[in-house]
């Protein structure tokens, strides 16, 4: 198998704010008055070194008024710094305040305007090229050990979305080149968002039970056609998962079990099973419907070099020792175990 593509950063599908608009606004709109406030304090301590061409005398007003055409450049020249020290403060003291105002307010309208205007588009060129991908729900130890094992077997991650609501999580995640949308999964504009109803499959691993059972109901509602796989920990909700609508159910508790019985039995059965189920290992499992050409075969046949182990027929699985795995019929799926070619095997 070759080399899985050279991993690229990619710009995220979106990014939340940490603060609502308003909130964000009036923060910086009080810093900027309260920088102006100060150089007021300081204009009217010094009043002293200014000069009133008008009529000679300056007023808390006309402090104010200087303040402001000071801050903002416009300078009439009707008041102005006269004496030495005056001219100090406005040097070293206003001019420093004078720049962090324009930046302030030049920062809220590159964040408001020309930042927003730039995500939108961005995220609209993403969802446009949205479809056949696989959608991560949930970045934890088993969302986290999934995109990488996905990326390992040769997947874009450009081809990947990952949602979650840990902002840290996502890093890693955007890190590994794949798309990220902070938000809630169980909500219907965020997967709407990362076209949840085009995607290839979807894995929840939310962390909690309860979570992944209410975003595969979400996504169910939303993508009725969509292969959905969940992660559950407790056995009674199993069921549940597969109730809201998981095709797929695993139990990373009873998998670790597997694993820890399989050890009591044999030496060497955990680690063939932890082969199994990785992209590194010798072997590895496969799944593929059955072609034109395969029918009427059977599972051996069909199968090659390659291992047979079950045919999957409306729902029900045949064994490679059962008597329909002799005769492959139309809408069959074959899973079997195919070798790991690596570069050192050649």
């Amino acid at each position: 198998m070759s080399k899985p593509p050279q991993l690229k950063r990619h710009s995220p599908l979106r990014r939340a704010i940490k603060v609502p608009v308003w909130a964000d606004v009036f923060i910086r709109l009080f810093a900027a008055l309260a920088l102006i406030f100060f150089v007021v304090l300081i204009h009217w301590a010094d009043r002293s070194g200014l000069v009133d061409h008008h009529d000679g005398d300056v007023s808390f007003l006309d402090v104010i008024y200087f303040t402001m055409i000071s801050v903002t450049t416009t300078g009439f020249g009707d008041i102005a710094p006269v004496g030495d020290r005056a001219r100090m403060i406005e040097a070293l003291i206003v001019t420093p305040i004078r720049f962090a105002v324009i930046f302030i307010f030049v920062g809220t309208a590159y964040n408001f305007i020309i930042k927003r205007s730039w995500e939108t588009w961005r995220m609209a060129r993403i969802q446009k090229r949205l479809e056949d991908h696989i959608v991560v729900l949930g970045y934890g130890i088993s969302g986290a050990e999934a995109v990488a094992e996905l990326i390992e077997r040769g997947t874009d991650p450009r081809r990947i979305v990952v949602m979650e609501r840990d902002s840290s999580r996502l890093a890693l995640a955007e890190e590994a080149g794949c798309n990220v949308m902070e938000g809630d999964a169980s909500r219907d504009e965020t997967l709407e968002a990362v076209r949840i109803a085009s995607a290839k499959a979807v894995l929840v691993s939310a962390g909690r039970d309860d979570t992944s059972i209410l975003i595969v109901l979400t996504v169910r509602h939303l993508a009725p056609h969509v292969p959905i796989t969940a992660v559950v920990r407790a056995d009674d909700n199993e069921i549940l998962a597969r109730q809201a609508g998981a095709d797929n159910v695993i139990n990373p508790v009873r998998f670790t079990g597997l694993l820890l019985a399989g050890s009591a039995e044999g030496k060497y059965i955990s680690e063939y099973l932890a082969d199994l189920a990785s992209v590194s290992g010798r072997v590895q499992l496969f799944e593929r419907a059955v072609t034109a050409g395969d029918i009427g075969k059977s599972l051996e046949e069909v199968t090659g070099e390659n291992k047979g182990l079950r045919v999957y027929r409306k729902g029900d699985a045949i064994g490679f020792w059962e008597a329909g795995a002799d005769h492959i019929e139309l809408g069959d799926i074959i899973v079997g175990i195919k070798a790991t070619v690596t570069d050192e095997s050649r």
